[in-house]
């Protein structure tokens, strides 16, 4: 073979190789796409945690990436639809047990308008959560594209500005999957960094450990060499910050619970198991009737001092007289132990959903009308226009009265923070409660007609509230997962699903204040102004050179 020959095949191969590379370059948008779909496998049922620590990494790149190439005057690529991708590819996935209300039929409604509501709630609550994802890139991407900071500054301000679209999205109807949430239930001393300032302190570790991974395979990019040796130090960032926050987390974690004999109080859960299918009808309240009585009159046998029923255990009105309310009302009498009862309140021509602590003596003692309703399923949001098209599709009322955001549920034992349902999802609901002196915490659900990972992520979002308040939690839910969960998050007993179940267990009333309950979430402010502080501080030196 000659030399010239020899050079020829050379040349020849090395093209091959970069043709077949571009051959198999992976698409932005898809890779964009598949790292939403990774974050999204981080809460129930994969419950990937460890993938929440790297899974944005790939979003952060590109948005600095493009925001730079436009400085530069180049083609411009960056669209904000491709960050939409992976926000549909997170809550797309991590929700989409929402699907589970399909098949409506029991419900009289058609199966096809039943498969549509379905989707349309699946598309529409994954577009909602996307549309947070596409602002924080496009409101980033001009950031970088108009300022030039160092790389700290830069990571400072892409975790504020996810803290800060957080905390408007968690201020309307329709919120679930903030990014702290992918931590629960299994990371547990990251968690505890949200008795300082609430899931923004998770969210903000989260997304500041992305942004630094990003940033540094930036500086491997553009610095192959000489950039490992001269900015170690950002390389090194991204694993000393985690390692730094976990041991943070883990430092508050580890502080043993005072748990004084006197704030013990043993409580009693029912899990009644009733599906929704006949819930509302005569099978279903003769289920209710036996599974509460009963297990209300065997938990009383055991000794307890209060028992939690779960959301609408009597789909009935409590303060009405009927069968399924008057038999329950009769064991209460014979037994002489408190009940907090699920059922239906009034208020004016509307219903509540409602907790009612009901004494051993019968006497209705309080009262707790759920204040966060479930978007399309408790009330229809923006009801002039969807009404009509959700009036259309099905014969459902979803009209229920939401309660004052000002409630106290107090009780013989002491004030409780009450939470309904979807409102474990809210935390400055839970918050607030307890800075207004809630020493233990009742969640009552009703998560059936869901798959597992429904009633999973659930559970998950009360072992969060629980860890921000310090307080003991007791869930008890209809099909499951009912449970108890200590101050520290740790799950000391959970049910199994669609099983009756009851359980007795004690828990601990507590008067400590945590600096989230004290002070809310201060973090997201505080971030907010040292980045004006930084963007202030830029104008300033970029005058005065230009000067």
């Amino acid at each position: 073979m000659t030399l010239g020959s020899d050079c020829s095949l050379k040349i020849l191969t090395i093209r091959s190789l970069k043709l077949n590379k571009t051959n198999h370059h992976i698409p932005t948008p898809v890779l964009i796409l598949m790292s939403g779909i990774l974050m999204g496998l981080t809460p129930a049922p994969v419950g990937a945690w460890f993938l929440g620590w790297v899974a944005l990494a790939p979003l952060w790149l590109l948005v600095v990436q493009e925001s730079k190439q436009l400085k530069e005057k180049k083609e411009k690529k960056f669209l904000p639809l491709t960050a939409l991708l992976w926000g549909i590819g997170y809550h797309g996935v991590a929700l989409f047990w929402i699907t589970g209300v399909h098949p409506m039929t029991w419900m009289g409604v058609p199966w096809l308008a039943s498969l549509a509501i379905a989707f349309f709630c699946w598309v529409f609550i994954t577009l909602w959560g996307a549309a947070l994802v596409a602002i924080w890139a496009t409101c980033f991407f001009w950031i970088n594209r108009k300022f030039k900071v160092s790389t700290l500054v830069r990571v400072l301000t892409g975790t504020a500005l996810w803290c800060i679209l957080e905390t408007i999205w968690s201020a309307g109807s329709l919120w679930w999957s903030s990014l702290s949430y992918t931590q629960s239930p299994n990371n547990l001393a990251i968690l505890h960094l949200a008795q300082l300032a609430g899931p923004s302190a998770v969210t903000a570790a989260l997304v500041a450990v992305n942004g630094l991974i990003a940033e540094a395979w930036i500086k491997a990019k553009n610095h192959p060499v000489k950039g490992i040796k001269a900015n170690i130090l950002v390389y090194l960032l991204p694993v000393s910050l985690c390692l730094f926050l976990h041991l943070l987390g883990f430092s508050l974690y580890s502080r043993p619970l005072a748990q004084p004999p006197a704030d013990a109080l043993k409580v009693g859960i029912i899990q009644g198991n009733i599906p929704n299918t006949i819930k509302l009808y005569q099978e279903g309240w003769l289920r209710a009737i036996e599974g509460y009585t009963t297990g209300y009159r065997m938990l009383a046998d055991q000794g307890v001092d209060a028992i939690l029923t779960p959301e609408t255990a009597l789909p009935v009105k409590w303060l009405e007289s009927n069968g399924i309310r008057d038999e329950l009302y009769q064991a209460i009498l014979d037994k002489n132990v408190l009940a907090w009862v699920g059922a239906f309140g009034e208020t004016g021509n509307s219903f509540t959903n409602s907790l009612f602590t009901v004494t051993g003596a019968g006497e209705t003692f309080s009262r707790y009308d759920k204040i966060k309703l479930v978007p399309l399923g408790e009330f229809i949001p923006f009801g002039e226009v969807l009404g009509r098209l959700i009036d259309r599709l099905s014969p459902l009322d979803a009209h229920l009265a939401a309660g004052l955001p000002t409630q106290v549920f107090d009780t013989p034992f002491g004030r409780a923070i009450v939470g309904i349902c979807y409102e474990s999802a809210f935390s400055y609901h839970f918050q607030r409660q307890a800075a207004l002196g809630g020493q233990f915490i009742l969640t009552a659900s009703n998560n059936a007609h869901y798959s597992p990972s429904m009633p999973a992520q659930h559970h998950a979002q009360d072992v969060m509230r629980a860890i921000e308040t310090d307080r003991w939690a007791v869930r008890a839910t209809n099909t499951g997962y009912s449970g108890i969960v200590d101050p520290h998050g740790k799950t000391v007993w959970i049910s199994g699903i669609n099983t009756y179940e009851i359980h007795a267990a004690t828990i601990y009333r507590r008067h400590t204040q945590t600096l989230y309950v004290r002070w809310g979430d201060w973090l997201t402010p505080a971030l907010f102004g040292l980045v004006a502080m930084a963007c202030f501080f830029d104008f300033r030196t970029r005058m005065s050179v230009g000067s």
